[in-house]
C-alpha cells in the first residue's frame, strides 16, 4: 500500500478485516479494563454505603478456632496441675499464680467470644442480597486484576500486529513511498535484515534467560516478540519476492535509501552496534523491551490514535472552524487559532507525534476547506501539539517530575504556561511578517452574530460532552483528567458518532456530507479501526526501535561527560542545546525522557542549570528536533495521515519565492528555534 492508501482500502482486504477485528478486541478490552477498575472501586463504596461494614463481608468468615470455655475454674484446676507435675522434674520450682492467670484466661474468653459473635453476625448478615453484589464486585476485580496481570502481552500482540498491517500495506514512516522495483528491493530487503536481527536477538535474549535459570516476569512478551518479528521477517521476505507490478523500473540509490522505513534504520544501526560491535546480540531485544516498562502509558497512545480516527469519522472539526468563518480571518490567522485549539487535546495526550497521527488530518482538511493554503496547512498540521506538551496536564512532564526528584509538577506546569504563551507570541509573529493575504478581518457588528450563530450546531456536541462526563462521575467517580482520559474519550466520541448517524435523516444542514465520512455506526467505527491499527503499528514499532538507538546512546555518553566538565552555563546550555534536539530528531519523546534524564540532566544540573529551566528547554528542543531535517518526524507523520499526493501539490506552490515554496518546513523551524533560543539562553541573564 502506497501512503496514500485509505482505511477503507485496508479493510477491505481478508487480513486487514481480521487483524482490525482483533485490534478492535484488544482495544475495546482494554478501555473496559480500565472502566473495570473505576466500576470496581465505586462498588466497594457503594457496598460500604449499604451495609457498613461491606469490606468485612465481602468473603465468608472462617469458623473461630478457639472454644469458649463454661466454667473458668475447672480450666484454672487443671492448669493448675500441669504446672504442679512440670514443677516435680524441675530443678527450680515456678509458683502458679491463680489471680493472674484467671485474669489472662478472661481476657482469653472475651476475645475468642467477640470472634465467635463476629462469626455468627457474619453468618447473619451474609444473605442472599450480600451474596450476588459481592459476585458482580469481585468479577471486576478480577477484571481489573487479569487486565494488569495482561497488559504486556496485549501491548506486545497490539504492537506486532499493527506492525504486520503497516508492513503489508506499505505503511511504515519512511522519508518517501515505494515508487520504483529499485526502492522496493533496498526497502524490503533492509526490512528483511532488520526484521530477522530483532527476530534472533529476542531468541538469544530469552534463551540466555533459560540457561540461567533467572525466571522471567514475563515470559510471554518475549515468545511473542520472537514470533512476531519471525513473522515480519517472513512478509519481508514474501514482499521481496513478489514485487508490485505497477512499480515502473528505474530509480536511483539516494531515493530507494530514503524508502527505508525509520524503524528499519534504527534496527539496522542496532544491529551494528550490538552484533559486531559490542558482540551482544541480545542487547537489541533487552532495549527493545524497555517499552513494556511504560506498558500502560503506550497503550493509552493506542487508544489516543483510535479516538482520533473515530474523530475523523465525525463533523465536530468541521463545526468547530465554522465558528471562525464569518469573520473571514486571513490563513495566518486562522492557522494561529488551529495551533491555539489543538494545544488542549496535545496536553492530554502528552506528545505532539501522537495528536498529528491522530487529529492531524482534521486540522489539515479544515483548513485547506477554509481556503488555507496547502504549505501553511501542512506547516500548521507538523507543528499542531509542539506547543502543548508543556501544558497541564501532559503525561509528558508528570514524567518529567516522576524521574526527578529536582523538580515538582506544579512548577513545571507554571512555567510551561509561560513557555506556552510565549511561543504562540512567536508563531504569530511569523505568521503575520509572512502573511500573503492582506484582506482584513470582517467588522465585529458583520461576523459576530454569525459566528454566534454557527456556535448553535455545537449545543449538542456539548450536551454529549456534559452527559457523558456527568455520567462518569456519579456512576464511576471518574474525571476527564490525563489518567481517565484514554478510557473516557472513546466512549465520548462514539456517542457523538452515534448522535450523527441517528440525525443525519433529519439534518436540514444544506452543506454537502464530507465523502470520507461512513453513513453507519458500524461502517465509522470499521473505518475508524482499520485507520488506527496501520497507524498504531507504525507508530509504535518506531517507538519501540527508538529505545534500541537510546541504547546506543547510553553507551557512548562521552559527548555528555564533556558537557559536564564545561563550568560556564551560557556554553553548556548551548552544548546541550545541540544535544538535545538531536536526540529530539531520533527518539520518541518517552524514550527521549528516559535517556535524559539518566544521562544528560545530571551534568546540566552539575553545570549550573536550574532543574526546571533545563526541563522547559529540554521540552522545546524535542519538539524543534521532530520538526528538523533530515529526519523531520512530525512532517513525516503529517504526510502519513494527509497523504503523499498533497505534499507533492504543496510542493508544486509558492512561485518563485523560496520561502512560501518550502513553507512547511521554515515556518516550523522559524518559530521552534526562536522560542527555543529565548527559552534556553533568556533566563541565563538572570543567573
Amino acid at each position: 500500500m502506497t501512503e496514500g492508501t485509505n482505511a477503507a482500502q485496508i479493510g477491505s482486504t481478508l487480513f486487514g478485516k481480521l487483524t482490525s477485528f482483533v485490534v478492535l478486541l484488544l482495544l475495546v478490552f482494554t478501555v473496559l479494563a480500565g472502566t473495570g477498575e473505576n466500576i470496581h472501586s465505586r462498588l466497594l463504596n457503594l457496598g460500604v454505603e449499604i451495609w457498613g461494614d461491606y469490606r468485612d463481608l465481602r468473603a465468608d468468615m472462617a469458623p473461630p478456632s478457639c472454644v469458649v470455655e463454661t466454667d473458668l475454674e475447672a480450666r484454672l484446676d487443671k492448669l493448675e496441675a500441669e504446672v504442679n507435675t512440670a514443677n516435680e522434674d524441675a530443678l527450680f520450682a515456678e509458683t502458679f499464680d491463680r489471680d493472674a492467670a484467671r485474669m489472662s484466661l478472661h481476657n482469653q474468653q472475651k476475645v475468642c467470644a467477640a470472634r465467635h459473635a463476629a462469626y455468627q453476625t457474619n453468618i447473619e448478615k451474609v444473605n442472599i442480597y450480600v451474596r450476588v453484589y459481592r459476585q458482580v464486585e469481585q468479577a471486576f476485580a478480577s477484571l481489573s486484576l487479569f487486565a494488569i496481570n495482561q497488559q504486556h502481552f496485549i501491548l506486545v500482540v497490539m504492537l506486532l500486529l499493527s506492525a504486520g498491517v503497516a508492513t503489508a500495506h506499505k505503511h511504515h514512516i519512511a522519508f518517501r513511498q515505494i515508487s520504483t522495483r529499485y526502492d522496493h528491493y533496498v526497502s524490503t530487503s533492509s526490512q528483511l535484515v532488520a526484521n530477522s536481527g530483532l527476530a534472533y536477538s529476542a531468541w538469544v535474549y530469552h534463551k540466555g534467560g533459560l540457561d540461567s535459570g533467572v525466571v522471567a516476569t514475563h515470559p510471554e512478551v518475549n515468545i511473542t516478540l520472537i514470533t512476531g518479528a519471525v513473522l515480519l521477517a517472513i512478509m519481508s521476505l514474501y514482499q521481496l519476492l513478489t514485487p508490485a507490478k505497477s512499480l515502473v523500473s528505474g530509480g536511483s540509490v539516494a531515493k530507494a535509501l530514503l524508502s527505508i522505513p525509520i524503524y528499519t534504520f534504527m534496527l539496522l544501526a542496532a544491529i551494528n552496534h550490538f552484533y559486531f560491535q559490542e558482540g551482544h546480540p541480545a542487547g537489541i531485544a533487552i532495549y527493545f523491551t524497555q517499552l513494556f516498562q511504560l506498558t500502560g502509558l503506550y497503550l493509552n497512545i493506542a487508544l489516543y490514535i483510535w479516538v482520533g480516527m473515530l474523530l475523523k469519522q465525525t463533523r465536530l472539526g468541521e463545526r468547530i472552524f465554522d465558528v471562525f468563518q464569518p469573520w473571514k480571518l486571513p490563513p495566518e490567522v486562522l492557522a494561529f487559532v488551529a495551533i491555539v485549539i489543538m494545544a488542549v487535546p496535545t496536553a492530554y495526550t502528552g506528545a505532539s507525534g501522537i495528536i498529528i497521527i491522530a487529529m492531524g488530518v482534521v486540522v489539515y482538511s479544515e483548513l485547506r476547506r477554509v481556503g488555507t493554503r496547502r504549505q501553511l496547512a501542512l506547516a500548521v498540521t507538523a507543528m499542531t501539539g509542539s506547543s502543548g506538551v508543556v501544558l497541564r496536564p501532559c503525561l509528558l512532564v508528570i514524567g518529567i517530575a516522576m524521574l526527578n526528584k529536582e523538580v515538582v509538577t506544579d512548577d513545571l506546569f507554571h512555567w510551561g504556561g509561560r513557555v506556552f504563551m510565549l511561543t504562540l507570541a512567536v508563531f504569530l509573529f511569523y505568521a503575520l511578517l509572512t502573511r500573503k493575504d492582506t484582506r482584513p478581518i470582517a467588522p465585529v457588528r458583520e461576523a459576530l452574530r454569525p459566528s454566534l450563530l454557527k456556535l448553535v450546531p455545537l449545543a449538542p456536541y456539548v450536551a454529549i460532552l456534559l452527559a457523558v462526563c456527568l455520567a462518569y462521575s456519579l456512576l464511576l467517580d471518574a474525571h476527564l483528567d490525563e489518567f481517565s482520559a484514554p478510557i473516557i474519550l472513546p466512549a465520548l466520541i462514539l456517542a457523538v458518532i452515534v448522535f450523527e448517524r441517528l440525525l443525519w435523516r433529519y439534518e436540514r444542514d444544506q452543506k454537502p456530507l464530507n465523502p470520507a465520512l461512513s453513513s453507519t455506526i458500524g461502517g465509522a467505527v470499521g473505518e475508524s479501526v482499520s485507520g488506527a491499527s496501520v497507524q498504531i503499528g507504525a507508530l509504535l514499532m518506531l517507538m519501540a526501535c527508538s529505545f534500541t538507538v537510546g541504547g546506543i546512546l547510553e553507551q557512548s555518553s562521552g559527548s555528555y561527560h564533556a558537557a559536564a566538565s564545561i563550568s560556564s552555563p551560557l556554553v553548556a546550555m548551548g552544548v546541550l542545546v545541540l544535544l538535545l534536539v538531536f536526540i529530539g530528531m531520533i527518539m520518541d519523546p518517552f524514550g527521549a525522557l528516559i535517556l535524559v534524564t539518566s544521562t544528560i540532566a545530571p551534568f546540566a544540573y552539575q553545570s549550573g542549570i536550574d532543574p526546571i529551566h533545563f526541563w522547559m528547554t529540554a521540552l522545546v528542543a524535542f519538539e524543534l528536533g521532530y520538526l528538523s531535517p533530515p529526519v523531520s518526524l512530525n512532517h513525516l507523520l503529517t504526510r502519513q495521515v494527509v497523504g503523499a499526493e498533497e505534499v507533492e501539490l504543496a510542493a508544486k506552490e509558492g512561485g518563485n519565492s523560496f520561502y512560501y515554496r518550502h513553507e512547511r518546513i521554515l515556518l516550523p523551524l522559524l518559530v521552534m528555534s526562536t522560542t527555543l533560543i529565548l527559552v534556553a539562553f533568556g533566563p541565563l541573564l538572570w543567573y
